[in-house]
């Protein structure tokens, strides 16, 4: 065979492997509403950058018939690209090529891509949308999760890991996703669960759908096990996109500056005019985040989930800073089992990733009563104290009105590690609320009164004067400055660029026992 005859087979073996699963089943992946794995790696990056590797491997599975079946690259695409101009690795499982399922080789495709991004300290992305372990394999295919898992945990929080899930992951399966820093969902068509709908009713005898058992619903709101939900897959891909924007490519570097902004420090203008005057009334601390932040750009994460604690990325003067707030919208702010384990976990990732942590805080405290002590709320909110107190990134918090008992802490108090705390004049900080404290330090002396009320009322009055304001705590020293609310903006771009070269010296340890 010439040496011509020779390139024109490789250039059909190729071009033959392209093609997938065929027009047919390319058809059948569009009329579910989903793209190709090849469509997806498209919009994902930057024009003519994506080079592929391995698209000759085989199974060499020869058991049920297998041996007789083709399966094009078998069913996982992988590779490099450039996103905006950075190296992001990929792995990507094909629906239309033996349903996407994962067999030997197919893992280690992708260990192989996950490898090839720790080594060269880039993202990583992983595109599910499989039927499933590839049964005809057994064992090679349990062993082959094995080795992809590992690495997510291994390569955890050294390089960013992003799932992109948009299709059904199911069984053993679902460790992986859950292993990754983030998980993007697309609603309607992705599922991920323990059991899909057969097996439920086989061994459990339940009747339930894929949507029931493992869709966005349940994800997004309950489990929180899902950070984003989009409305298709080219959503999801443009929202990989964006939250890579605020990310750095590994974690011996910061994210990158964007072009500051010229106006930079500018007032806001009339913030103090979105707290209601009643400090018990709600308002909707985005409105605050969004005059805060640069451009209006905030990306939220678990939006849906735990909606009485906000988390997510914007930037200030071009700078990345991740954000938790309090939200007074839902639960008045009130930090339960829910929102801890949600925080914890936004700040141990922006930890990992030297992103700076702003915390909005306005919370009356933490939840009480049966229901929440039986959920764990004492392990869940002792996740936020580990969180932050092992968090080396610089640390700013602004109490801008209720900060009480457990959430003064949970929302990084300078005794916790916040390297600067401001407040607002609206600001009530106190152990307790003057209702509370009254009712335990003046109950004898109320009971006995012959007006209780009147007494009541006269030491909730006396207690609210001395304590429920920033100036104690500004006198020992609790609080950096109290601020003017207009000017947080500035004071927070000040203490970005103070901290910046922050260094912290820690116990050495193999890490810390955070409770899970």
């Amino acid at each position: 065979m010439k040496n011509q005859e020779k390139t024109l087979e490789l250039r059909n073996r190729k071009n033959k492997l392209l093609q997938m699963g065929g027009d047919r089943l390319i058809q059948k992946q569009h009329d579910r509403g989903k793209l190709t794995a090849r469509e997806r790696i498209g919009l994902l990056f930057d024009p003519q950058t994506f080079n592929e590797i391995d698209i000759l491997i085989k199974h060499r599975c020869d058991l049920f018939g297998i041996d007789k079946k083709e399966i094009p690259a078998d069913a996982a695409i992988v590779g490099a690209g450039k996103i905006d101009g950075l190296t992001v690795y990929v792995a990507a499982e094909d629906f239309t090529s033996a349903a996407g399922t994962f067999g030997e080789m197919h893992g280690k495709k992708f260990s192989k891509a996950i490898d090839l991004a720790y080594t060269s300290r880039k993202p990583f992305i992983q595109i599910i949308d499989s039927g499933g372990a590839r049964l005809q394999e057994g064992q090679d295919s349990s062993e082959a999760y094995a080795r992809l898992f590992r690495r997510h945990t291994l390569y955890s929080g050294v390089i960013p890991q992003i799932t992109l899930l948009l299709g059904s992951c199911g069984g053993g399966a679902a460790y992986g996703p859950a292993l990754t820093d983030f998980i993007i969902m697309a609603k309607g068509t992705s599922r991920m669960y323990m059991g899909g709908p057969a097996f439920v009713k086989t061994l459990l005898g339940d009747v339930a759908t894929e949507e029931e058992l493992g869709g966005t619903g349940i994800h997004s709101r309950t489990t929180g096990l899902c950070d984003i939900v989009a409305s298709s897959d080219q959503e999801a891909i443009e929202t990989a996109k964006r939250l890579l924007s605020f990310l750095p490519p590994n974690n011996r570097e910061k994210p990158p500056v964007l072009t500051q902004d010229a106006e930079g420090n500018r007032r806001l203008q009339g913030i103090e005019n979105l707290l209601p005057e009643n400090s018990k009334s709600p308002y909707d601390m985005m409105k605050v985040i969004d005059q805060l932040i640069d451009n209006h750009d905030f990306l939220e994460i678990k939006s849906h989930h735990a909606r009485n604690m906000i988390t997510g990325y914007g930037r200030l003067n071009g700078r990345t800073v991740g954000i938790v707030a309090n939200q007074p919208m839902h639960m008045g702010g009130v930090i339960d089992f829910r929102a801890s384990s949600k925080a914890a976990r936004f700040v141990r990732i922006c930890d990992s990733y030297n992103i700076p942590l702003v915390q909005l805080q306005d919370s009356p405290g933490v939840m009480i009563g049966r229901a929440e002590e039986e959920r764990g709320i004492i392990g869940h909110g002792s996740k936020m104290l580990h969180a932050y107190t092992e968090a080396t990134v610089p640390k700013i918090t602004v109490i801008m009105r209720n900060s009480y008992a457990g959430a003064q802490l949970c929302m990084c108090n300078k005794p916790i590690g916040a390297d600067l705390v401001f407040a607002w004049p609206t600001a009530e900080i106190a152990l307790v609320g003057p209702q509370t404290a009254a009712s335990v330090l003046f109950a004898k002396e109320i009971a006995n009164a012959q007006d209780p009320e009147k007494i009541q009322q006269q030491r909730i009055s006396e207690y609210d004067q001395k304590f429920v304001n920033p100036y104690v705590a500004a006198e020992r020293g609790y609080i950096d400055d109290v601020i003017e609310p207009e000017e947080t903006r500035t004071k927070l771009l000040w203490a970005l660029d103070i901290l910046k070269d922050k260094r912290e010296d820690r116990p050495w340890k193999k890490h810390g026992n955070i409770r899970l």
